[in-house]
């Protein structure tokens, strides 16, 4: 699986931080999405998907090719 988001997509509501805080955080300053993993484990992808699907801007795609 391999994360990408777009930052300029992302309006700050956090939900992908709280559904997946291994693979995404927050900037301090403005809220918008920080990814820390851009391949996260197969342990992680469930958390992963559901952040994606839950997102309000759509700001993360996931290619699972």
């Amino acid at each position: 699986m391999q994360v990408i988001v777009d930052e300029d997509k992302c309006c700050g509501a956090g939900t992908c931080v709280m559904v997946a805080p291994d693979v995404f955080d927050q900037r301090d300053e403005d809220g918008v999405v920080v990814l820390l993993d851009a391949q996260p484990s197969a342990g992680l992808h469930d958390g992963v998907r559901e952040a994606a699907n839950m997102c309000p801007a759509a700001a993360i795609t996931l290619d699972e090719s």
